[in-house]
């Protein structure tokens, strides 16, 4: 088998050769120093949100599990990571959460989301409330079922009514449309007939539309182009009209966000009044170093107006990391501090406890999944270390336990511990392969484990020898090359690893990630 997956992977090598070439290039002509991002790491879709004097932004959480990650700020400059809306999937959620959006309304905080249904597939808009805006958040059910898909919810209020706004049509034959429809006083449900907003004629695809008025206009700003992965296009346009049922003219330049040097393929994003009364636009887009490997990242531009009501943006940098950027924890700690941890929570269902040796980690796996658990961050740079400590004594021998770089079940690489061997391991298109295998030093209770991920996108395994670290070696450095890892809408993360029995755990004493920027 193994013979054969070489095969392949010297064919595939071959033809990926000028790909992995320019990518090269491509970071080499800019200078190593990635670009820090108002919300680091894969944060996409972000939506954000002003009360009781700060600022609250969630995320597209895609399939991570738990689902939509809360930040919070003082000043839309630092952010801090405080929880997430849902710690389990609602009833009717299949995967696919995507789009959440804010909405304040007598005295309830709304978050309506994207889901794919459980019964059929089809994405629908849900809405979730609480009386606090970052934490207790109830289900409410589906809001939105309309055709195929129904995505990227945006709430509109016109007088003492609301207005519902989504993109439809996304996976048919026919063009795609920003549709609007009367929403019920409560918010739960549509009443009316759907109206057209915006078709795009062009085909080019349009979604994430947030509204503004301004001088007895509506104005609507969307994103239009490929979201998402290494030939994204996405730009933010927009278009005004005096009714909210339109029609809708376009106004301002045909790129009012969409690259500039350090950032690429901005867009779905929405507004903000800052303290200072300016408006702020909350949005994402790809570094020009990271790419897809830190993900599409929280960004930030002031909103500014010419003195004909033409909308530009002017693109704010960040000045400082986010304050969970790097993470060291001593596991064996403070059974209370909450690394925010997110897994793949289709094909894992983690079981975590804290004893007084540190974390312990066992799960479900299904049988269709050969990578097993990762407890995952979203790393901030595309060049990171990871390191983790593992204790031999309290772990299960026959599990494997260790650290990983996890894209998906089906693309995976890490280094772990099964019995009196060190792994280093490959899972590609669903198939596990053992790259290199050492034997464990003899009389070690605990051992130390490192991965090391380069611009060049080559990863190193390492394991610790009393103080010495040494590297496990393939013979053939392509296979930890880690190119082509990147789902296609969120980024790879690195974290903690377990693959075993159902009454196997592993136990670590600590981990660390060094982002290194």
């Amino acid at each position: 088998m193994l013979k054969r997956f070489m095969i392949r992977l010297n064919h595939e090598k071959k033809l990926s050769h000028i790909g992995l070439l320019l990518s090269f290039l491509c970071f080499s002509c800019l200078t190593f120093g990635q670009q820090k991002a108002m919300i680091n790491g894969d944060f996409p879709d972000p939506t954000v949100l002003y009360a009781d004097g700060k600022y609250y932004s969630i995320g597209t959480s895609s399939e991570w599990g738990p689902h939509f990650p809360i930040y919070t700020s003082e000043d839309l400059l630092s952010w801090k990571q405080t929880g997430f809306v849902f710690s389990s999937p609602p009833e009717w959620a299949q995967s696919a959460f995507w789009a959440p959006e804010y909405f304040y309304h007598n005295g309830i905080y709304y978050v309506y989301y994207s889901a794919k249904r459980k019964k059929d597939g089809v994405s629908c808009i849900g809405v979730a409330t609480s009386r606090y805006p970052d934490r207790d958040f109830v289900d409410q059910g589906i809001v939105v079922d309309y055709g195929t898909e129904s995505i990227d919810a945006f709430v509109v209020r016109e007088g003492d009514e609301l207005y519902m706004t989504w993109k439809a049509y996304g996976l048919d034959d026919r063009p795609i449309e920003l549709i609007g429809s009367k929403l019920s006083a409560d918010g739960f449900r549509l009443e009316g007939e759907p109206f057209s907003l915006l078709l795009d004629t062009a085909a080019v695809g349009i979604e994430g539309q947030s509204f503004l008025k301004k001088d007895g206009f509506y104005y609507m700003f969307y994103s239009a182009g490929n979201c998402c992965g290494v030939r994204c296009d996405y730009h933010v346009q927009a278009v005004r009209s005096k009714s909210l049922t339109g029609p809708y003219e376009r106004i301002g330049t045909g790129v009012l966000l969409g690259e500039n040097t350090d950032w690429k393929c901005m867009g779905h994003g929405t507004f903000v009044e800052g303290k200072e009364n300016k408006m702020y636009y909350l949005f994402h887009g790809y570094n020009k170093v990271g790419t897809t490997y830190t993900g599409r990242e929280g960004l930030l531009a002031e909103l500014q107006w010419s003195s004909s009501g033409e909308p530009s943006f002017v693109f704010i940098p960040a000045t400082s990391l986010n304050e969970q950027h790097n993470v060291q924890l001593d596991l064996s700690g403070d059974p209370n501090i909450n690394p925010y941890w997110q897994w793949d929570f289709r094909y894992a269902k983690p079981e975590l406890s804290h004893t007084a040796q540190g974390i312990r980690l066992g799960g479900i796996i299904p049988p269709d999944n050969p990578t097993g658990i990762a407890l995952t961050w979203r790393p901030s740079s595309v060049v990171y270390e990871l390191g983790a400590v593992v204790d031999l004594i309290n772990s299960s021998e026959g599990a494997q336990k260790g650290i990983v770089i996890y894209g998906d079940k089906d693309r995976s690489i890490g280094v772990g511990i099964t019995g009196n061997n060190i792994q280093l391991w490959l899972v590609k298109d669903g198939e596990k392969f053992q790259i290199k295998q050492e034997k464990l030093p003899k009389d070690l209770t605990t051992l130390e484990l490192k991965l090391e991920l380069g611009a060049d996108l080559q990863c190193r395994a390492f394991y610790k020898r009393w103080s010495t670290w040494v590297e496990i070696v393939p013979e053939d450095r392509g296979l930890t090359r880690v190119s082509g890892i990147s789902p296609w809408d969120r980024s790879p993360r690195p974290g903690l690893h377990f693959q075993g029995t159902e009454d196997e755990n592993a136990v670590f004493h600590s981990v660390y990630l060094n982002n290194k920027l």
